[in-house]
């Protein structure tokens, strides 16, 4: 029996699909900070959620000595297709994802489940943060945290972009989309019995995908920051970033005996889980920006079939008329272009239906999001007026981000009784206990809060400390 046998639970074998909790249901339930409201069974969804990887693409070695080589030509075939991919936007090519705003907007609100938990899977292996074995993906969570530093967690980034571009959708999205996040938040829950997953998922999530580095490009090209993009092409490099540091992993906690090759065979298993649900790519390609504005206009419609009054109509019916039956809204459009209200290929300050809803003075301001009148704006204006409002590709529009504060503010900890309770509680708690205090602030719910930003830094500080010989 090798050391790690303890560590990797009972072995899953081959499990049988079942019905059980949607994606979505097992996502909610780990975001709550509290064990008692997790009503969901967990393994079963990642037993189900593996069963299906069975049947998805993995090019990963045969063997884990062969890692760091193939991570390298990943990495140069990424670089030299980026390259082919610049040189075409220098010859005048059109963007290769993003149609416009919208389209860039539509993108961000939809893979937002998965970046709102972004490094969760790693969450279950903090208990194990004195093991070097466990330094590297340990080391990869606190930078997924930013070490604590606002400015750097990323999920409080990502949670800026979607804030800054009021992008936010309000709503549940298909089930779908919240595959990727639920098995991130599920492989963190059971870290343990499923450590050769936890492992091989990690593989296979910090390889640098072409995907974000032209999503980097574009989204800066169309005046939407990319820094949380851009900071992931930096720390998941293959030289000494969370892509390499993914590879060594595997080779620090694989066991030496019988059980080596069942262990990397759930390490592939574990790679494949990134195949599932509906990934960046796909994302981008099931925009269309009509059917989008249909759909948006469609939920509003249920919200504003009461609201207007009767001093106008179009094709012989109010606009509650024309709201209170389901399925018009093609229909409505329709008629609002015959009327003159909306004057598409031009710019929207010329239609009449803009002017309604743009501006602190128009009469439906607020009425609809940052997200909607992009969506509104550009399938008014037409492609050539989206493009022309496009600024030039190769510069870039965005300072470099700063550190933010890392003193608590008097004012934060009065006001916070998460943070109150912290401290009060570290103050209190025996030598022993701390990390794991310090723990439960750092879970997928909490460590973007005021309190999971405190305890992370206590925790880098501790293990620091711990590192160097000094007591924690």
């Amino acid at each position: 029996m090798t050391s790690l046998q303890t560590l990797t639970g009972t072995p899953i074998g081959h499990p049988a699909v079942a019905d059980g909790d949607p994606a979505k249901t097992v996502y909610d339930a780990l975001m709550q900070p509290s064990e008692k409201l997790r009503q969901v069974d967990v393994t079963d969804f990642l037993q189900r959620e593996l069963a299906r990887a069975d049947h998805a693409n993995g090019e990963v070695p045969t063997t884990p000595e062969q890692l760091e080589g193939w991570i390298e030509q990943g990495v140069a075939r990424v670089a030299e297709q980026y390259s082919a991919y610049l040189q075409e936007r220098h010859a005048g090519g059109p963007r290769r994802f993003f149609s416009g705003r919208s389209h860039a907007m539509f993108f961000l609100q939809h893979v937002a489940p998965t970046k709102r938990v972004d490094g969760a899977w790693l969450y279950g292996l903090l208990p194990h943060w004195a093991d070097y074995r466990f330094h590297g993906l340990i080391r990869t969570y606190l930078e997924e945290l930013g070490d604590g530093d606002p400015a750097l967690n990323h999920v409080a980034l990502y949670q800026k972009l979607i804030a800054d571009v009021d992008c936010d959708p309000g709503y549940s999205l298909a089930d779908d989309y919240y595959v990727q996040g639920a098995i991130q938040l599920a492989l963190g829950q059971h870290g343990a019995a499923f450590l050769p997953e936890v492992i091989g998922y990690n593989l296979g999530y910090e390889q640098l995908p072409l995907h974000l580095l032209i999503t980097s490009f574009e989204l800066n090209e169309l005046g939407i920051d990319p820094h949380y993009f851009t900071l992931h092409v930096t720390i998941d490099n293959a030289s000494t970033g969370h892509a390499r540091k993914a590879a060594q992993s595997v080779l620090s906690l694989m066991p030496m005996g019988a059980e080596r090759d069942e262990f990397y065979r759930r390490v592939v298993q574990g790679y494949k889980l990134n195949e599932l649900g509906i990934g960046s790519t796909a994302v981008i390609q099931s925009f269309d920006l009509e059917q989008e504005v249909i759909a948006m206009l469609e939920r509003k419609r249920s919200f504003g079939q009461h609201m207007h009054s009767d001093y106008c109509r179009l094709e012989g019916r109010t606009i509650n008329q024309w709201l209170a039956t389901p399925h018009q809204i093609p229909a409505f459009l329709e008629a609002l272009l015959k009327k003159g209200w909306i004057k598409r290929d031009e710019d929207p300050a010329n239609s009449r239906f803009w002017t309604l809803i743009d501006g602190a003075g128009a009469p439906m301001f607020g009425v609809f999001s940052g997200y909607e009148k992009q969506l509104l704006w550009d399938w008014i204006a037409g492609e050539r007026v989206v493009e022309e409002s496009a600024t030039n590709a190769f510069r870039f529009q965005f300072r470099g981000k700063s550190s933010g504060a890392l003193e608590v503010p008097t004012s934060l900890v009065q006001t916070d009784p998460d943070l109150q309770g912290l401290i009060r509680d570290l103050k209190h708690c025996a030598p022993g206990e701390k990390m794991s205090l310090l723990k439960d602030f750092m879970c997928p719910a909490m460590h973007a809060t005021p309190a999971g930003l405190y305890a992370t830094r206590e925790f880098v500080k501790a293990m620091s400390e711990n590192i160097k010989g000094l007591p924690a």
